[in-house]
């Protein structure tokens, strides 16, 4: 059975039925230019949108349903597993609020830099079920971080001399 719920600001008379709320909600996250992945509490993919099919190169056929190592580079892998077991068993991450930036890997073998957040997803009690990350690619961004710091290492040895 649908129902209708406010949405909207107070007061400002605008409803919406569940199958409604749900469709413009599966909409947005498709339009967005940032890559969305939602995790269960395995690492198991359960949804990739259109920009994460773009930033990493696998198809939603080819994302969903496999691990998260899809996308991590595997010398990354022990350090994310635990981090990520950590998380569900908790319920505490400082990268909801905190960007995380990170090797990944595309489908094609090179190596992308991203920076993302996490979003917790809870069931029945409050438990963690999952996690949502919401990711953009920093690529190009942590370059010219890299190339500025060299030029900045040069810079000092050479006033060093």
């Amino acid at each position: 059975m649908l129902r209708e719920t406010d949405v909207g600001s107070a007061g400002s008379g605008i409803t919406t039925s569940n199958l409604e709320t749900f469709v413009g909600c599966q909409q947005l996250v498709e339009a967005l230019g940032d890559a969305v992945v939602i995790c269960d509490g395995d690492g198991v993919i359960r949804f990739w949108n259109a920009a994460a099919e773009r930033l990493f190169g696998f198809t939603l056929a080819e994302a969903i349903g496999t691990s998260l190592d899809l996308i991590i580079p595997e010398r990354l892998r022990e350090r994310h597993w635990a981090g990520y077991e950590r998380t569900i068993a908790t319920g505490q991450t400082r990268y909801q609020h905190d960007v995380l930036r990170v090797p990944a890997m595309h489908k094609d073998g090179r190596t992308l830099s991203i920076a993302f957040t996490v979003g917790l997803l809870l069931g029945p009690q409050r438990r963690v079920t999952g996690l949502v990350a919401v990711i953009r690619d920093d690529t190009k961004g942590f370059a010219e971080l890299r190339d500025l710091r060299n030029r900045l290492a040069e810079l000092e040895a050479k006033h060093s001399a």
